[in-house]
């Protein structure tokens, strides 16, 4: 199904590696969705992936340095593409990254961020669901292992460390995927620890980050002094809102549901930039790979046929500006290359968190219309 932007005078089909045509006051835009969405992680794949196995920081080899937790997302687009078309040439590369992860991480899987271990496992989750080789869910396990390990009673009363030279520092990046792995894997393998480690670190973190009166999940507390940072950011409000639609899938338990719509709205109505409306710009490194994890986990609700009409109108009309923009306006032209503004042409080289984050939201776009089909 095509999405038609309607705009007055010219009916154009816009592709994003064409000369850049948009002009919002005179045209009206076709979009393909699944074209695009072929572009866009076709370009992924062409300026980061490294023959090495895994995929490089800067585009154009810019920066062929390995950081393990962008991978986890670059390759999940690679299993989103795999996903939406059946397309055999990106499930070739499963293994290559599978393989090329490890040796760039020291040989290893395991890491001193518990948060970076998670996102591999999420990611190796997807790959077994969409292969069945025991290997990926094996690892997966493993690194559930260690996660759990991350947990400790000593400060602020639970919760799953950052990392494992700082044990006091309990925060929404380290809990909120580990709550959602745990809940993935219960959900393939129908072991009950899995589902009681989900639901406990879920607990925690919204008796301790959560502000339930706004929907806003705070950054993390110091368990040394007991002091919550209540930086709000969209990759934590993503996590934490997505654990909650998984837990009420497993339990059909409405309260879960009500936490993940109230995540979602302030989401979608305090993180944004007054002017354009889209969801705010958070910045490079690391903070651009954030909103597009929220758009991920926050999908589900844009597709939720029991939402009430007011909300869905709210969630969808948010999904599709934000999706619209970033397609229309935040992309570089030929090269199909995006930074950590969606409203904005990138500048110069490109980090493989923006990239990966405005890819896999173009991937959510066309997931919808295909489910529309």
């Amino acid at each position: 199904m095509k999405k038609l932007f309607i705009l007055p005078l010219l009916l154009l089909f816009f592709s994003c590696d064409e000369d850049y045509p948009y002009d919002p006051g005179t045209e009206t835009v076709e979009i393909d969705w699944n074209t695009a969405a072929n572009e866009a992680t076709n370009s992924l794949i062409s300026n980061f992936w490294n023959e090495a196995g895994y995929f490089n920081y800067g585009s154009n080899e810019s920066d062929t340095g390995f950081q393990y937790w962008p991978n986890a997302h670059a390759m999940d687009v690679v299993v989103d593409a795999y996903e939406r078309s059946g397309d055999e040439k990106y499930k070739a590369y499963f293994d290559k990254w599978y393989s090329g992860i490890k040796e760039y991480n020291g040989n290893t899987y395991y890491n001193k961020f518990y948060d970076d271990m998670e996102w591999i496992g999420l990611t190796l989750v997807r790959m077994y669901n969409n292969t069945k080789e025991e290997k990926y869910l094996n690892t997966a396990k493993e690194l559930w292992t260690d996660i759990s390990n991350g947990w400790n009673d000593e400060y602020a009363g639970g919760g799953v460390a950052w990392n494992k030279d700082e044990l006091y520092s309990k925060n929404a990046c380290s809990n909120g995927p580990a709550s959602l792995l745990a809940a993935k894997l219960y959900q393939v393998t129908k072991e009950d620890t899995y589902k009681e480690w989900a639901i406990k670190i879920f607990e925690w973190q919204k008796n301790t980050l959560y502000e339930p009166s706004t929907g806003a999940v705070y950054d993390n507390i110091n368990g040394q002094t007991d002091l919550i940072n209540t930086v709000v950011l969209t990759y934590n409000q993503g996590t934490f809102m997505g654990t909650a639609i998984e837990l009420y899938n497993i339990t059909n338990d409405g309260a879960y549901l009500n936490v993940a719509r109230k995540v979602a709205s302030y989401t979608i109505s305090k993180l944004i930039d007054t002017n354009s409306g889209i969801l705010r710009n958070e910045g490079s490194g690391d903070n651009a790979l954030f909103k597009g994890i929220f758009v991920r986990y926050y999908l589900p609700l844009v597709k939720d046929k029991e939402l009430s009409g007011a909300y869905h109108t709210l969630y969808l009309t948010a999904f599709k500006k934000n999706t619209e923009t970033l397609w229309l306006e935040g992309c570089y032209p030929q090269v199909l290359l995006f930074g950590p503004s969606w409203n904005e042409i990138p500048a110069g080289e490109t980090q493989l968190t923006a990239q990966a984050s405005a890819c896999m939201t173009i991937e959510m776009r066309a997931a919808y219309e295909n489910a529309l089909k």
